[in-house]
């Protein structure tokens, strides 16, 4: 199965302008890319007037009208002339002239690196790929970027460079993300973890030519034997732990100046790759619901959490029972880019017959990390492990493969596939509360220059009609004129204004539009799989779908201790709703435009 990585890692430009494979070094970026990059337009800042309607305009189905007459006030007080609100737009406007993006680092603070959940579960998404047939050994590791375009209009490919040979770094009270993919050498090498034990895998031989498969095979066949044992400490569970605890547990890790170099390469290294014990057997049925957990949070201290290290940007996780797919910590990209990486990978396997199988020469083994566990680090496993058991026994997770149709059913009706199946979650959440919730769907800003999502809001007081209205949100969304991301800017410029913050941002109603009851993401691959990702919220859901042309494959998440949640029942009627909405559009006569 290695060969599946071994194919991508030895390859290097397999796709255009950035290599997946060794991180280009800062001084070969190359020059189409970074002209590219120059030509695409800045992140736009909405006008303050827009932004405000269109919020108001979205409470509307989520609180009282008291609460709206009380949210109504506070914005005529906010947009009154030279007020508060005129204000941080013009400072916002200021940062938009003097940045490349004014929203970017911004997000990746607000985000990501000031939050203190664990990434596991809470923020790391996780992706299932179809299931490999092998059940051994020796199946487990032998089987065997042009720019984009959106709409006509290319997209952002700064992403992709903060893929590889990066990690997330724990602070006291933010994180950092430390990228060496544009060193002047950058790494050469990947990490491999079996039984908790981690390998620096060198994928360059000393002449700057990649190893060839079946090299890379001996490697792996050798750090397989070399790691039976199964007793060693799981120096990896400790990445599962809240980031202020983990941080804390970091920075007496590394004291020890062998525990500093071994959690260094495996920062530097240009991704993970994860061989997995087999787990327990479950039905066929079962299956991908199983492996969306593997790929989250390992399964707990009794199985693979510990085979992790959940800070790093990339790891591709590949289980000795056939389950395979990848976890990346979401810091450097959102779900497109990684997928495409996927869609890269499992399309270049099939090319296995055009590789060239080089004569083998004697390598040196690859390298074992060293930890010295002392009695404090040995606590602070302990405790990483009882506080990780909690969180996979509260997951559930229903990764479900919707086979009556796909993208052709409202393609055919000249519907959007992910108007359609939003208006499906919509319902089947009514269906189930009587009642909207504040729905998050991710939009994505890569036609600009740095850009990385803002929110489409898919409820509204429209949310059962089959129109232009889903439609209309999401292209303002992508263009730059939806709300989230600008009352966010706005917020964080009150902040670094030093003002008091304004009382739109302390109303209930604003309380109500951020809590996100249903997390919702389409993640389209050519590939055959889906990503799936934790709630926000403790009594909410998160659900991402990629549509395929004849059938849909979801995963929906829940928490087994909230008593209002169900995976399996929102994912039965999620099913229910879009063949409900397939029948009332056969039922439905065509107009004749």
């Amino acid at each position: 199965m290695l060969g599946l990585l071994a194919r991508t890692t030895v390859r290097r430009g397999a796709m255009s302008p950035c290599s997946f494979v060794r991180p280009v070094s800062a001084s070969k970026v190359p020059g189409r890319y970074v002209a590219h990059q120059e030509s695409l337009p800045k992140l736009p800042v909405p006008a303050l007037q827009q932004t405000c309607e269109r919020y108001l305009a979205m409470l509307e189905p989520l609180v009282s009208e008291q609460e709206l007459d009380h949210t109504r006030k506070l914005m005529v007080d906010f947009l009154r002339p030279g007020g508060v609100g005129d204000r941080l737009q013009k400072g916002l406007e200021r940062r938009a002239s003097k940045t490349e993006n004014w929203l970017s680092d911004w997000w990746l603070q607000t985000a990501y690196l000031d939050f203190r959940m664990p990434v596991v579960v809470h923020s790391s998404p996780g992706v299932i790929l179809p299931r490999l047939e092998f059940s051994d050994r020796q199946g487990q590791i032998s089987e065997t970027i042009p720019v984009e375009y959106l709409g006509g209009s290319p997209l952002c490919m700064n992403q992709y460079y903060q893929v590889l040979s990066s990690c997330r770094i724990p602070g006291p009270q933010r994180d950092s993300v430390v990228n060496h993919a544009r060193a002047k050498r950058p790494p050469t090498f990947i990490t491999v973890v079996h039984n908790y034990q981690f390998f620096v895998l060198e994928v360059y031989n000393s002449d700057d030519s990649p190893l060839t498969i079946d090299q890379v095979y001996v490697q792996l066949e050798k750090i397989w034997n070399s790691s039976l044992q199964t007793n060693k400490e799981p120096i990896g569970i400790l990445t599962s732990q809240h980031r202020n605890t983990w941080a804390k547990a970091y920075a007496n890790l590394i004291k020890d100046k062998t525990n500093k170099e071994s959690v260094q390469a495996i920062q530097k290294s240009i991704f993970t790759v994860c061989l997995d014990a087999p787990v327990p057997r479950v039905s066929d049925e079962m299956h991908r619901s199983r492996a969306a957990l593997q790929m989250l949070h390992g399964g707990g201290s009794r199985w693979n959490s510990g085979n992790r290290w959940f800070d790093k940007t990339l790891q591709f996780i590949i289980g000795e029972d056939g389950t395979c797919g990848l976890i990346y910590e979401h810091a450097p990209a959102e779900g497109p880019p990684i997928v495409s990486l996927v869609d890269h990978v499992v399309e270049y396997t099939k090319k296995s017959a055009e590789m060239v199988r080089t004569p083998l020469v004697p390598l040196p083994m690859p390298q074992k990390l060293r930890f010295n566990i002392t009695p404090e680090i040995k606590k602070d496993i302990e405790k990483a492990k009882q506080n990780l058991n909690i969180m996979v026994h509260d997951l559930d997770v229903r990764v479900v493969v919707f086979s009556h149709f796909g993208k052709n059913v409202p393609k055919s009706q000249k519907l959007s596939p992910d108007a359609f199946i939003q208006v499906a979650l919509q319902l089947a959440y009514f269906r189930m509360y009587q009642r909207c919730c504040s729905t998050y769907e991710s939009a994505s800003l890569r036609m600009f220059r740095l850009g990385r999502t803002d929110t489409i809001r898919s409820a509204s007081m429209d949310s059962f009609n089959f129109s232009r209205a889903m439609d209309d949100a999401s292209k303002a969304a992508i263009r730059g004129q939806a709300i989230d991301r600008h009352l966010l800017g706005l917020r964080m410029q009150a902040i670094e204004d030093l003002v008091s913050m304004p009382k739109i941002f302390m109303d209930t109603s604003y309380a109500v539009a951020m809590h996100y009851n249903l997390s919702t993401s389409q993640v389209p691959a050519k590939t055959d799989c889906v990503m799936c990702f934790g709630p926000v919220v403790p009594d909410g859901y998160g659900v991402c779908y990629n549509p395929m042309e004849d059938h849909i494959n979801f995963a929906v998440s829940a928490f087994n201790s909230c008593t209002e949640t169900n995976a399996a029942r929102l994912a039965q009627g999620l099913e229910d709703a879009l063949l409900d909405m397939r029948d009332l559009l056969e039922e439905t006569p065509r107009a004749k435009l």
